[in-house]
C-alpha cells in the first residue's frame, strides 16, 4: 500500500492553502463572522470558481471534479487551518452526499450540478442537537432523534399536493442562510414510525429562519422553523433507506471532520510556538523554560499522531477497489490494497476513533496556546481564543470524545465477554 499523497493531492494543498492565507486572515475573518451570513460569499465564490472545492467529491457526470473522500479530507484540513468560515462542510460534506446517495435521477441532476458549482449551498436539518446520533457518530441511529413517533422534532404528513413539515430544529449548520434545506421529519405515526428526508427551498412559504448565536462563530449556526410547508421527498419510500445512508454519511464526515480539526491544531500550536519564541520574562524567552518545551513537545507529539489517524481515516473511508484515475481535471480515486485487503476483521471504525484523536488534540493544543499566550489569549483580538471554541464547539456538536470511542468499541464488540464454564 502507498501511502504518500499523489501530485493532485498536494497541489490541492498548496494552492488552497496560498488563497485562504490570502483571503482568509485575521482581519478578514472577523470581517466576515459579522455578516448576516457568516461567512465571505466573495471567498466561497474563489473556492467554487478557482478550485472546484463544493463539487471535489462529487461524480464528473454531474459537474464535480471526480475525486474521493480523501481529496475532501486535505481540502478541508487547510480550511480547518485558517478556521475559514464557508459551507463547505455543510454543503459538500453533510448534504451533498445524501442527495448522491438517496436522490432520484432527477433530484440529482437538479441538484448536484448546482451544488458542485456552489451557486446553490445546503444544510442538513436535525431535529434537536442530535446531529452526532443521526450521523451514527456517538451511538446507533435509531431514529428516535427525529421525533421518537409521537411529538417534537419535525413532523411529516401527507397532503393531497404531496408532504407538509411542521416543526423546529435549532443549531443547523448554516441553515440560516442556505439556498436548499434537507430536512430530517417523522412520518408514519408511532405505529409505523419511520424517518424521512425532505427537499425544502430556504425561502419557501411558511420556512422562518435566524442565525444563532453560536460558541464557535467560525461554523455559524442557524434556526429553521418550518410552519406547515410543502416539502419534496427525497428519493421515493420504496428505495435506499434513509436511516443507512446517514450513517455512510457520517463515516465521511468523521474523518473529514478529524483532518479538519488536525489543521486547526497544528496552527493553534505553530502560532503557539510563535509567541514563546519572542515573548521575554526573566530576560530570556519563554520558550527557552524547560516546562514550556515539555509542554509543547506533548501537544506536538499529540497532534502529529492525531495527523497519522486522520490521514488513515481518510484513505479508510475511500471505497476500496476504485481505479486510479489520473490527468486533467481527476484526482487518484483509488487506493493501493493490501495483501490481506479481502479479510473481514471486526476492528473500531477508524474514522470515528480518529475523530475522537484530533477533537483531543485540538483542544490540547487550543488549551496550551491560551496558557502560554498568557491573558492576550483570551481577548477578542487574538486567534488563540477562537481555535480553543472551535475545539470546544465540535465536542459539542459531534462528540464528545468518549462517546465517540465508546460507540468505536462497541461496534467493534471489543468488551463483549463470553461465560466459560469451569
Amino acid at each position: 500500500m502507498d501511502a504518500s499523497f499523489s501530485p493532485e493531492q498536494d497541489e490541492i494543498r498548496r494552492t488552497l492553502r496560498e488563497l485562504l492565507h490570502s483571503r482568509c486572515g485575521p482581519r478578514e475573518l472577523r470581517t466576515a463572522l459579522d455578516t448576516p451570513a457568516g461567512h465571505d460569499p466573495g471567498l466561497w465564490t474563489a473556492l467554487a470558481e478557482q478550485l472546484g472545492l463544493p463539487g471535489l467529491a462529487l461524480p464528473e457526470a454531474y459537474g464535480g471534479v471526480g475525486c474521493s473522500a480523501t481529496e475532501l479530507a486535505l481540502a478541508c484540513e487547510e480550511t480547518g487551518r485558517a478556521l475559514a468560515p464557508s459551507p463547505l462542510l455543510a454543503t459538500a460534506v453533510l448534504a451533498a452526499p445524501l442527495i448522491a446517495a438517496l436522490g432520484t435521477d432527477a433530484q440529482r441532476a437538479e441538484l448536484l450540478p448546482r451544488l458542485a458549482s456552489g451557486k446553490l449551498t445546503a444544510a442538513l436539518a436535525v431535529p434537536g442537537t442530535a446531529l452526532a446520533a443521526a450521523l451514527a457518530l456517538t451511538g446507533d441511529n435509531g431514529g428516535d432523534w427525529a421525533g421518537g413517533g409521537r411529538a417534537g422534532g419535525v413532523q411529516a404528513r401527507r397532503a393531497a399536493d404531496g408532504w407538509r413539515l411542521y416543526g423546529q430544529v435549532d443549531q443547523v449548520l448554516d441553515g440560516h442562510s442556505a439556498g436548499l434545506l434537507l430536512v430530517a421529519a417523522h412520518a408514519g405515526g408511532f405505529a409505523r414510525s419511520r424517518t424521512l428526508l425532505f427537499l425544502v427551498p430556504g425561502d419557501a412559504a411558511g420556512v422562518v429562519r435566524a442565525r444563532q448565536t453560536a460558541l464557535d462563530a467560525t461554523r455559524p449556526q442557524g434556526r429553521v422553523q418550518l410552519r406547515d410547508v410543502d416539502a419534496d421527498l427525497l428519493g421515493d419510500e420504496g428505495g435506499r433507506e434513509v436511516l443507512p445512508a446517514l450513517a455512510s454519511v457520517g463515516d465521511t464526515a468523521a474523518a473529514v471532520l478529524a483532518c479538519e480539526a488536525v489543521g486547526a491544531a497544528d496552527r493553534a500550536l505553530e502560532r503557539t510556538v510563535e509567541h514563546v519564541g519572542q515573548r521575554e520574562q526573566f530576560g530570556r524567552t519563554i520558550g527557552s523554560f524547560q516546562a514550556v518545551k515539555h509542554r509543547l513537545a506533548d501537544a506536538y507529539v499529540q497532534v502529529q499522531a492525531a495527523r497519522s489517524a486522520a490521514y488513515y481515516a481518510a484513505w479508510a473511508a475511500t471505497p476500496r477497489g476504485a481505479t486510479p484515475q489520473r490527468g486533467a481535471g481527476n484526482c487518484a480515486t483509488g487506493h493501493d490494497e493490501p495483501a490481506d485487503a479481502g479479510r473481514h476483521i471486526a476492528a473500531p471504525p477508524a474514522e470515528r476513533l480518529a475523530l475522537a484523536q484530533s477533537l483531543e488534540a485540538l483542544r490540547t493544543a487550543a488549551a496550551e496556546g491560551i496558557q502560554l499566550h498568557g491573558g492576550i489569549g483570551f481577548t477578542w483580538e487574538h486567534e488563540a481564543h477562537l481555535y480553543f471554541k472551535r475545539a470546544a464547539s465540535d465536542e459539542l456538536l459531534f462528540g464528545p470524545v468518549h462517546r465517540l470511542r465508546a460507540h468505536a468499541a462497541d461496534a467493534a464488540r471489543l468488551f463483549d465477554t463470553q461465560e466459560v464454564a469451569v
